[in-house]
């Protein structure tokens, strides 16, 4: 008979048997707390909805047991590394495989996807980390500096830097469009297990197996604060959702920690053994351990967990109050810049590039498990709609209501807990989508000077409510003494035609000049065609036509390369939001389809004896090289903005990184 018990701090959730053979590794889905992925010898991933007792899906594919799974951020795909150094990412909405990713020498240790892009991280026994591109299905690429293998990567949360732990008892910090180590932090004695970047402030927490938890400044590049208090090595470490206090995760064990000074804030006994991954969802913290075939997972109450005061390594002093922690944005540390959007999250489609070379150079020979058919098996139809399918009301969101209650079961002894889920109202979720390429927005001209009041936007959207140039306080009627005045036909029918002329000049001559293009574009010379955009000196007609060839990238030539890569630089430069994202989907295409032809043509020894059309490949891939350093420097620029344009060149400055070397 369950027994309802409100007093309690922490219970175990459930313990079910995750795979046919003992289990190597898990992960829980960190933004729901709702989802978690198992690895085991027996070479499958498991995906289970925590708290119910049966899996959703079963991934197969690889043919060497999984050493290490973790979810991307919003839960649509996971990446599994495998003991021969393989990486298979599966998209969990389409229930299929989407990537395989070769290169490591060894087992993968570590794991994490890049905070916004299709880029993954991965870390190995071999001691290399490698940067991977998903959708081009290549490395992009590699840094080489520990001596051991790396157990733990996370990217910092405005993606720009990387921070990798290993068991050689270092930290080190790589800047990813720099592509070197900025910093290395060494006060640690044992392996690195967990590291973990604090969400908004320049702060890394690192938990070790010499029994510590130590706290790096990232704009001053020490150490603030270490912990000592753990009875056992570091497994687990979690920031509060709001920063203001650290979760440490050992051996049946969790305490809550601050920082300068620094002191612990409670201990919380949890019988949860070895904890392996930790995740908070709505006040609560869910820890997962595994033990031979099993995995069990536990909850948390942290509303009745000590979060500041006083209490210091586990002893309540109330007579020594410490300062409360600052509250979040108040804080002397610098906040991280994120942007307000993401890139495309469009899935990617297998095809011919798989065999394109990665910008490192390196490929492996196909090994036994590239020949052994990948499979996404479901094995709960009910679970796996419930969660995966839906795009307006997908359960994994964390309900309003305490999702896992603590209920008292009593079982007789063998039996696995396979306790009911709290039911949840549905929450609609906002699927991020490619926005259309709107109309060339063409400047209207108007009699009105424009007011100091309200200053023309410095970029102009590509979706907007009103056309630019058009005020609306023309149509309304003058105010004299607060009181409108009657405005008549004739004087509305006046205002309305400003500028009127302009455009239907501008609109004239823009379909004379594509019916131009058109022409030449009839006789099958593309490369004539867009020559001939480029003449007319109209950049509308330029991105007319690019919106068109972009749609079809087999129309991509080198010739086409050389003429458009200076009308691209003009491109990203413009005020028009939409002029800008087709620069950046040509610049896209030409880099990964044409910078290995460049790359290879400019490093090759020079031929023996005359060759004419080697020789006008190479003036071209030289000229091609030359536009593309230029670009570098824009796209450099413009990464550090906020919002859609950020990501986009920040996307593009990673692509471009190899121009650097």
């Amino acid at each position: 008979m369950a027994v309802a018990n409100t007093t309690k701090t922490s219970w175990r959730l459930q313990e079910i048997v995750a795979h046919s053979s003992n289990v190597v590794c898990l992960a829980l889905g960190k933004n729901s707390g709702r989802l978690l992925a198992t690895g085991g010898e027996d070479c499958r991933v498991n995906i289970w909805a925590v708290s119910k007792p049966n899996c959703i899906m079963s991934l197969t594919g690889h043919n060497n047991p999984v050493e290490c799974v973790k979810f991307n951020n919003s839960e649509e795909q996971v990446v599994a590394g495998s003991q021969s150094g393989s990486l298979r990412v599966w998209d969990l909405e389409a229930a299929k495989i989407l990537r395989t990713l070769m290169g490591h020498k060894a087992n993968i240790c570590s794991l994490d996807f890049h905070p916004f892009g299709e880029y993954l991280a991965s870390g190995s026994m071999d001691t290399n980390i490698k940067l991977w591109d998903v959708r081009r299905k290549g490395c992009v690429f590699r840094y080489k500096g520990h001596t051991q293998a790396v157990r733990c990567l996370a990217f910092s949360p405005d993606g720009k830097w990387l921070a990798s732990a290993s068991d050689d008892s270092t930290i080190k910090l790589w800047d990813l469009t720099a592509g070197k180590m900025i910093t290395e932090f060494t006060a640690h004695t044992g392996a690195i297990n967990i590291i973990q970047f604090h969400p908004n402030e320049y702060l890394l927490a690192s938990g070790s197996s010499d029994r510590t938890i130590k706290l790096w400044d990232l704009e001053k590049f020490k150490m603030i604060g270490s912990s000592e208090g753990e009875m056992g090595p570091v497994r687990c470490l979690a920031f509060n959702l709001d920063g203001c206090c650290l979760y440490s995760g050992a051996v049946d064990s969790l305490r809550v920690y601050g920082w300068e000074p620094n002191r612990c804030f409670d201990v919380v006994p949890v019988g949860w053994g070895k904890v392996a991954d930790l995740a908070i969802c709505n006040h609560q913290l869910i820890g997962v351990s595994y033990n031979l075939t099993n995995v069990s997972s536990y909850v948390v109450d942290l509303t009745r967990v000590k979060k500041s005061g006083s209490v210091i390594q586990g002893v309540i002093q109330d007579d020594q109050p410490l300062t409360e922690p600052s509250p979040k944005g108040s804080t002397l540390r610098r906040n991280y810049d994120r942007p307000l959007t993401t890139c495309s999250t469009q899935r990617v489609k297998q095809s011919s590039e798989s065999d394109r070379r990665s910008p490192e150079g390196e490929r492996r020979s196909p090994s036994s498990e590239d020949e052994k058919e990948s499979s996404a098996e479901i094995r709960n139809p009910e679970d796996y709609k419930e969660i995966f399918q839906p795009k307006s009301a997908i359960s994994r969101t964390p309900p309003k209501s305490e999702p896992f209650p603590y209920v008292c079961v009593s079982l007789q002894p063998g039996l696995l807990l396979n306790l009911p889920v709290a039911s949840s109202t549905p929450v609609l979720r906002v699927e991020p989508t490619m926005v259309a390429t709107a109309p060339r927005p063409i400047p209207v001209v108007t009699t009105r000077p424009p007011t100091s009041n309200h200053p023309p936007p410095s970029v102009i959207l590509s979706t907007r409510n009103e056309p630019i140039g058009l005020n609306v306080g023309d149509f309304l009627p003058p105010a004299r003494n607060n009181r409108p005045s009657v405005l008549g036909d004739d004087e509305a029918l006046a205002q309305i035609r400003k500028g009127h002329d302009t455009m239907c000049v501008m609109l004239t001559s823009r379909h004379k000049n594509l019916d131009t293009i058109r022409a030449v574009w009839g006789s099958g010379d593309v490369k004539t065609s867009l020559d001939s955009a480029v003449s007319m000196k109209d950049l509308s007609i330029v991105v007319d036509i690019l919106n068109i060839v972009n749609l079809k990238p087999s129309l991509w030539k080198l010739d086409l390369c050389t003429s458009i890569l200076p009308q691209i630089e003009e491109l990203l430069q413009s005020k028009y939001e939409s002029y800008v994202q087709t620069g950046c989907t040509s610049l896209k295409l030409i880099l990964k389809r044409f910078w290995p032809l460049i790359s290879d043509t400019l490093t090759a020894p020079p031929s023996v004896g005359v060759d004419i059309t080697r020789e006008e490949r190479h003036q071209k891939c030289k000229a091609c090289y030359k536009q593309l350093k230029n670009l570098s420097n824009v796209v450099k620029n413009k990464a550090d903005q906020v919002g859609r344009h950020g990501s986009a060149f920040k996307e593009l400055q990673l692509l471009m990184a190899p121009l650097d070397y």
